[in-house]
């Protein structure tokens, strides 16, 4: 039984073989928020920036107890960067790549029949210069730069096919619950892994690991991690011809960017999705900007030490496996659109309540920490399945690559909103509440959307959950 397109983009009755196999096929896409997530989680979240900033400082000069004090530098293509700061501008310089690329890849997606194959080899390939940051020890800092750039992109590259493929594999019906199960699942694995590698470092010595070993080995079981469970969607989901593929013509400059220049000339054609970007720039900084900040404000502001944070960073992630799937049945009854608005408005909540947090109050940073988790898996999943609903069919990739640029793109300005407020005020409380300002800007363009206009202009079938 073959699948066909129904009037409006959205699908036939497929019939329950049909709707079986596509279920079998959401079940392996889960997995790739599994895998990656890991590599998210363990290395750029936690153990990166802090190991490397060690090694580059002892090659700077700063000893062996380097942190992001350390103001000694070290040379990188011959600009003289601070050891603390060095991981910070590799994974900035490596968004604003992202950018760049990002939209070629996107172009080349929507024009192949192997977006699965793609997904893979980005991912294999981003997993082995990860695996290669094993090799960063002593004062050799120079690889592990170039990998951990590489791996990042490449991690990028892979999202944009796995996001295209949502659409092939789910009706629009089904998108939220789908989105939402594969960002649980993520959430899921990345946070398991990341409790046994903290387990590893922090309790190196009673498994007769030096710390430094501990962490290069939790590096390495991220790769692993990550190019393991790839595998399996890599082997249960289908490749799929194209959609409608937009003709390639010129060279590989005009075929990339020169899509992409049209890409979002057309966008004037949708309103509503341009509208939803632009709500998604902003709240998303803002969820990206105190997931960021949060470590700092409860060292710095609140006074709490190493444990208190990595108990609170463990509890967000278990926590949003259960926000994701919860926001998931929000979107079954209310709608996406509405669900995301909501949670734009928990956010708001959140960092005006983390303003006024007590110092050194274990319980109540906790419960911020519950609170962050909850609206966190939710807002992010369901962001992407609604995105989905507002494209026009065939177009995944490109629209996809520039959902991806645009967040990656713009994802410093709530950092230096927060650094701002810093530095002129000399307090971290008024530069929390500070971010309530893109969360604002978020629901100020979501409540000029109509979702169902935007859904109807795609192309897509608009879902009931949409029009009730």
């Amino acid at each position: 039984m073959t699948s066909t397109p129904a009037p409006g983009g959205g699908f036939a009755d497929l019939g329950p073989l049909r709707a079986q196999a596509r279920r079998r096929e959401q079940k392996a896409w889960y997995f790739y928020d599994w895998a990656n997530s890991a590599y998210y989680t363990t290395v750029l979240s936690v153990l990166f920036a802090p190991y490397m900033i060690t090694v580059a400082g002892r090659a700077a000069g700063c000893g062996d107890d380097a942190d992001d004090t350390c103001d000694k530098t070290v040379s990188v293509l011959g600009l003289h960067l601070a050891a603390g700061s060095l991981p910070f501008y590799l994974t900035s310089f490596a968004t604003i790549l992202s950018a760049v690329i990002l939209p070629v890849v996107g172009a080349m997606v929507d024009r192949s029949s192997r977006k699965k194959v793609h997904m893979a080899f980005f991912a294999w390939t981003g997993s082995f210069f990860a695996a290669l940051l094993f090799l960063m020890r002593g004062d050799q800092w120079q690889l592990a730069a170039f990998c951990i750039v590489a791996s990042s992109v490449l991690a990028g590259c892979s999202l944009v096919s796995y996001y295209a493929i949502l659409v092939d594999i789910s009706t629009e019906e089904e998108r939220d619950h789908v989105s939402s199960r594969g960002w649980a699942f993520g959430y899921l694995g990345g946070g398991l892994l990341l409790l046994l590698n903290l387990v590893v470092v922090l309790g190196h010595d009673a498994i007769g690991l030096g710390t430094e070993l501990a962490v290069r080995i939790s590096l390495l079981s991220a790769a692993v991690w990550w190019a393991g469970f790839t595998i399996i969607p890599f082997v249960w989901l289908r490749n799929r011809d194209p959609v409608a593929p937009v003709d390639a013509t010129g060279g590989l400059w005009q075929r990339s960017f020169g899509q992409l220049w049209t890409t979002l000339k057309e966008l004037r054609r949708y309103p509503m999705t341009l509208t939803f970007l632009l709500a998604y720039v902003f709240y998303n900084d803002g969820i990206q900007t105190v997931i960021y900040a949060a470590s700092t404000y409860g060292s710095k502001q609140l006074g709490f030490g190493d444990s208190v944070l990595i108990a609170t960073i463990l509890l967000i992630q278990f926590v949003a496996f259960g926000g994701a799937l919860y926001f998931g049945r929000l979107a079954a009854r209310h709608g996406a659109y509405r669900a995301i608005l909501w949670g734009t408005f928990a956010w708001m909540v959140i960092v005006v309540v983390a303003m006024f947090l007590p110092a050194e109050n274990v319980a109540l940073f906790l419960v911020v920490g519950v609170a962050i988790g909850i609206v966190l898996g939710g807002t992010q999943a369901l962001s992407r399945s609604f995105f989905s609903l507002l494209i026009p069919r065939g177009r995944e990739g490109e629209y996809f690559a520039l959902y991806n640029a645009f967040e990656r793109g713009t994802s410093w300005f709530g950092v230096l909103l927060f650094g701002v407020v810093f530095q002129v005020s000399g307090s971290y409380r008024p530069a929390i509440v500070s971010l309530i300002v893109f969360f604002v800007l978020g629901a100020f363009f979501l409540l000029r959307l109509d979702p169902e206009r935007g859904i109807a202009e795609a192309g897509n079938e608009v879902p009931r959950t949409v029009r009730s």
